[in-house]
């Protein structure tokens, strides 16, 4: 299979790339949906979470206190990484689960929020960033999201620069314009760029 690593700054506009790409036939494996889901309560990741930041972290009914966890992370660098520690291997493992079940003419998407900060690139074929312009992102995280202006640029400064996100990018969309138009440059991504390195790869393959 083709397997396309999907990223892009907080707010940029991901999601809908990644909605659009399943849309247009890619098998999609969200790592924070995965990220939720290896934290639920009764599993091995939550009691690892539990154990490494205080039961503070804990909701009332035993779920993940997401806002807590947050509050105690981001901002600390070292706090964040025992985090990652904890979730990404549980993440990656459960992702890798997930894409052996994808047929091998198909095309895999792994919509990665922290694929570069992870060193996670050199795992793909093809390496595909959503950018915006920060300011906008800004917004965007305080007026969809609700977080205060403080929060928002300690998440953005805590994930990779645009420019990082473009040395390992294999492609750049530029999401500057209309939900519409950021859909139109998928959709031609995929029947220009995926659809045809998909086909050159199983031709090179051979017959199996």
């Amino acid at each position: 299979m083709l397997k396309v690593g999907l990223t892009g700054g907080i707010a940029a506009g991901k999601s809908l790339v990644a909605r659009t790409l399943s849309e247009c036939g890619a098998a999609l494996i969200d790592a924070d949906a995965l990220a939720r889901e290896v934290v639920e309560p009764g599993t091995g990741g939550l009691a690892a979470v539990v154990e490494a930041f205080g039961p503070q972290v804990l909701a009332a009914d035993g779920t993940l206190d997401r806002a807590a966890l947050a509050a105690i992370v981001f901002g600390d660098e070292q706090k964040r990484a025992a985090l990652n520690s904890i979730v990404h291997p549980l993440v990656r493992a459960r992702a890798a689960a997930l894409a052996a079940e994808v047929p091998e003419d198909g095309i895999l998407v792994q919509d990665i929020p922290l694929l570069v900060e992870t060193g996670q690139a050199g795992n793909f074929d093809f390496v595909l960033v959503v950018e915006a312009p920060e300011e906008e992102r800004l917004a965007r995280m305080v007026r969809d999201r609700g977080m205060k202006p403080a929060d928002a640029r300690a998440r953005i400064d805590a994930q990779a620069s645009a420019a990082e996100r473009a040395a390992a990018a294999d492609a750049v969309l530029e999401n500057t314009g209309t939900p519409e138009e950021l859909i139109e440059a998928v959709q031609q991504l995929w029947h220009t760029r995926l659809v045809p390195l998909n086909r050159e790869r199983l031709r090179a393959a051979g017959p199996r």
